[in-house]
């Protein structure tokens, strides 16, 4: 026992250990890294395919969903103003009805007068220092300003 004990402690012996226990883990690592290595790999680059054929698949649709929702939004924003602007017209058009608020409108807008009553015209004594819009008209041809007069037409 004495030779076996001895052994055991001797330094050639314990390097010799240390080298397999070294070797050893040595290889245990580079087995472990290979087989991750090579089993990640190939699932990692399915796993890429995968999602990249879904992303180019989805994409176009996504799209499409995407413009066709804005489309939407536009259209019923569209019909809630045509809903707004039925709403004033048919409250415009029961105004109407009413002969006074006809009469009204005659008065402020055509100047119209009650019999009876009688209508008085206020000259601006300022008016003739002011200067006018409408004289532009002079300075150009005349067939100028017969084609604004046949465009201002076409617009009332």
């Amino acid at each position: 026992m004495a030779v076996k004990d001895r052994d055991r402690f001797s330094t050639a012996t314990r390097i010799r250990l240390l080298g397999e226990q070294t070797a050893a883990r040595v290889y245990r690592s580079q087995t472990r890294r290979q087989a991750r290595r090579s089993r990640l790999t190939g699932r990692a680059a399915f796993l890429a395919l995968v999602v990249c054929s879904l992303v180019v698949a989805l994409a176009y649709p996504m799209r499409q969903y995407v413009s066709q929702q804005g489309e939407i939004a536009d259209q019923q924003r569209k019909a809630a103003e045509a809903a707004q602007r039925v709403e004033e017209l048919r409250d415009e058009k029961a105004r109407l009805q009413d002969p006074a608020y006809v009469r009204r409108l005659a008065r402020e807008h055509l100047h119209y007068v009650m019999p009876g009553e009688t209508g008085f015209t206020v000259n601006d004594p300022d008016a003739e220092h002011r200067p006018r819009t409408d004289q532009g008209a002079t300075d150009r041809p005349w067939y100028d300003n017969l084609w604004d007069g046949v465009d201002n037409a076409d617009r009332h």
